[in-house]
């Protein structure tokens, strides 16, 4: 299943990659895909981890929905679609609403890097200090929801962000904490209207922001 990807970087960037262990936080819209596109770029080692079951909404964005597994599991489902791509990839599922009290549940496992898709910003914040405090690589995703124009997204630094309110928030943790590392993610400047209620959504934005942790992750394998 890798031979397009050995033409594209060779077998010895290939082995680099499938020795990794990729952590995901998150499987929704966006960690679905980041997900997918980890474990077809050669990952040989994923953890994922949500807690939540898949929605009849959840049903116009992420990947791992259908109309026959509402009510499902989502890191149950996500592991049956990755063994349903490459039966060799080990995998580590955490059915946990991950917060400070009970993280430790992620970082009890050898972790290389990890890709943070949740919603919780006390999450955000928790994992960004494990990470930054264990040496581990992490990129973050901003907020996604009521954003329709995918080309709005950008990989920076989160002290680089601007308009998006959830990268607000983590910029002046960032701060507070004193953390003096680089803390990359993914986020949109688009602007829209406020909304009540429920969050708008739409696949295109937090498909791309997926796919856009994902590519930073693999290319940060490959160039070092």
């Amino acid at each position: 299943m890798y031979e397009r990807i050995i033409k594209l970087i060779g077998e010895e960037k290939l082995n680099k990659i499938k020795n990794k262990t990729v952590c995901i936080v998150g499987l929704g819209g966006v960690g679905g895909f980041a997900t997918e596109a980890i474990v077809r770029s050669g990952v040989g080692n994923v953890i994922i981890v949500d807690y939540d079951r898949i929605d009849i909404s959840n049903l116009n964005r992420q990947i791992i929905t259908n109309q026959n597994n509402i009510g499902n599991s989502k890191v149950q489902e996500m592991q049956k679609r990755i063994k349903s791509i490459n039966p060799n990839c080990n995998i580590t599922i955490i059915e946990e609403k991950i917060d400070s009290n009970n993280i430790n549940l992620i970082f009890q496992n050898k972790i290389d890097y990890l890709i943070d898709a949740c919603d919780t910003i006390t999450t955000k914040e928790s994992l960004i200090i494990e990470c930054t405090k264990r040496k581990i690589k992490i990129i973050s995703s901003m907020g996604t929801g009521n954003k329709l124009n995918p080309t709005l997204l950008e990989i920076c630094d989160i002290r680089k962000t601007s308009y998006d309110p959830i990268a607000k928030k983590i910029r002046k943790f960032v701060t507070d904490n004193k953390i003096k590392d680089k803390i990359p993610v993914v986020y949109s400047k688009e602007q829209k209207p406020k909304f009540q209620g429920s969050i708008p959504s739409m696949i295109f934005v937090p498909a791309t922001a997926g796919l856009l942790l994902a590519n930073y992750v693999i290319c940060d394998i490959i160039n070092n």
